[in-house]
């Protein structure tokens, strides 16, 4: 899958891409073209209330981390996280990691990022049998350019095969981030995350 709007917001066109003729005008009859994953992703995500941070590699992670710690004052809090991956990758930091509700910030991985909705797809994998409520209202959740697909239906069948019979329990999405607006029926019943999410590319 083309990253697309990854490269228009962070990338510098080449000396052949400025110089690429315009296309034509998209035809009455023809189509509409479809929006690509990435694009869509990323619209509906910062839509929905998402801090959305695009790191080209781990280096990039690291300093985008860093000034997640230093924005909120995390450096040398604790941190609720089950992932020994993640501990590893951010063991720089002086965090205390625990399972501790009343962390500073929650700390995980994902299944999925659900482009039609903007929504993070999570598991058992990531947040055991917890219920988001009893999570920090905090999230900061890393995930790679690969993870992006399209519906929620396409991140179930990836989940049922990556699980090879043995489908994790405790299935949800995270689709509301931020403060939810008096009167907005849509997140009525649903838990609001203040949420960062890392994109690592790797495609």
């Amino acid at each position: 899958m083309p990253m697309n709007l990854f490269k228009k917001l962070f990338g510098s066109k080449t000396s052949e891409e400025k110089h690429v003729p315009k296309q034509k005008e998209h035809g009455k009859y023809m189509p509409e073209p479809s929006t690509p994953t990435d694009e869509k992703f990323m619209k509906n995500f910062i839509g929905n209330g998402g801090k959305f941070l695009y790191c080209e590699n781990e280096q990039e992670l690291q300093t985008v981390f860093s000034e997640i710690m230093a924005e909120n004052t995390w450096y040398n809090g604790n941190c609720f996280c089950y992932d020994n991956n993640l501990k590893s990758i951010f063991n720089n930091f002086g965090l205390e990691f625990s399972t501790n509700k009343d962390a500073d910030f929650f700390l995980s991985d994902c299944e999925y990022l659900i482009a039609d909705t903007g929504a993070i797809l999570i598991s058992s994998n990531q947040i055991k049998e917890k219920k988001l409520v009893d999570l920090p209202d905090n999230f900061i959740i890393m995930a790679t350019t690969s993870q992006l697909i399209e519906t929620i239906s396409e991140g179930l069948r990836g989940i049922k095969i990556k699980s090879k019979g043995t489908i994790p329990s405790n299935i949800s999405t995270i689709k509301t981030f931020g403060d939810k607006k008096d009167g907005d029926f849509m997140t009525y019943g649903c838990t609001s995350k203040n949420l960062y999410l890392l994109l690592l590319e790797d495609l």
